[in-house]
């Protein structure tokens, strides 16, 4: 059973490294996502993660968050009782150290920085790597849209238009064709009716001449 529980750090289970959200809503939650993959998924490891803050009016990053040995600590008193680790869950071989956030307040706008110290265990050493990620929290009062998410929208509306126009010339185009291939085949048996009917009017009058 307790293997099952450490599963993502036996099993090597896939990892993505996926950007955070960059606005949150004031008075509701927010998840500060941080990912950092192992580049080696196959090699044991063990991780510490250092968030630290700094808000808009100030100067230095203070620490925030950390996290080592499966117990978490919150560090900066803004942010007492509001603050829960959010990442890899019941393993030392950290990926996720993504933090969630209680009741954003506007004092929440600011940098924040997320520190992965991890230690990769070979058989017969250890090596260490540092990572880290930068990211910029804008708190607004009600989620807006951003413009990729507009351009997106809008780039499927004129894609769908310009298939629509393309179906309808291709179908004007198709019948035109049609047509005129029906035509064409009106004027070949109407000068193939002509033509017989001439050669019977000829045979007709050779007929006559011989009597």
């Amino acid at each position: 059973m307790q293997s099952a529980l450490v599963g993502p750090s036996l099993c090597h289970g896939a990892c993505v490294e996926v950007d955070s959200d960059t606005e949150a809503v004031a008075n509701q939650g927010f998840k500060l996502g941080c990912i950092s993959c192992k580049m080696r998924g196959e090699v044991p490891a063990t991780a510490a993660v250092n968030w630290y803050f700094k808000a808009s009016d100030d100067d230095e990053f203070s620490h925030l968050y950390s996290y080592e040995d499966l117990i978490g600590d919150v560090i900066d008193p803004r942010f007492y009782e509001r603050l829960d680790w959010n990442g890899s869950k019941q393993t030392k071989d950290l990926q996720d150290g993504s933090i969630y956030i209680l009741n954003v307040t506007y004092n929440d706008t600011g940098t924040y920085q997320c520190r992965f110290n991890r230690v990769l265990m070979y058989p017969n050493y250890e090596f260490q790597t540092n990572a880290s990620k930068t990211i910029i929290i804008n708190v607004v009062p009600r989620l807006t849209r951003g413009m990729a998410s507009i351009f997106s929208e809008v780039m499927m509306y004129v894609s769908i238009i310009g298939l629509q126009f393309w179906l309808v010339v291709e179908m004007v185009y198709c019948y035109r064709k049609i047509a005129a291939a029906g035509e064409e085949a009106l004027r070949e048996s109407a000068a193939e009716y002509l033509a017989i009917a001439s050669e019977s009017k000829d045979n007709c009058a050779g007929v006559q001449v011989a009597e």
